[in-house]
């Protein structure tokens, strides 16, 4: 199995934006927590990201008080 191109849909749909909205946080004020920018959590909220650090996930997954599992799901195919 090859690896998506840049065109391609990695198979993995990332649910921050219904975390953010849940919590009724802001974008903005999870980049000032996890010391992230926001374009950077913007490519992970629209499901652009091509990889993401462990130590991103931790932080982002404490901010927002969830598992993993809740903020990456895989994708409908």
């Amino acid at each position: 199995m090859t690896p998506p191109t840049d065109d391609e849909e990695t198979g993995v749909h990332c649910r921050l934006d219904e975390l953010l909205a849940e919590r009724e946080m802001t974008l903005t004020r999870l980049s000032e927590i996890v010391g992230v920018s926001i374009v950077n959590l913007s490519i992970l909220k629209n499901d652009k990201a091509r990889a993401v650090r462990f130590s991103t996930l931790i932080a982002i997954c404490q901010a927002l008080d969830c598992e993993i599992g809740d903020l990456l799901v895989r994708a409908d195919r």
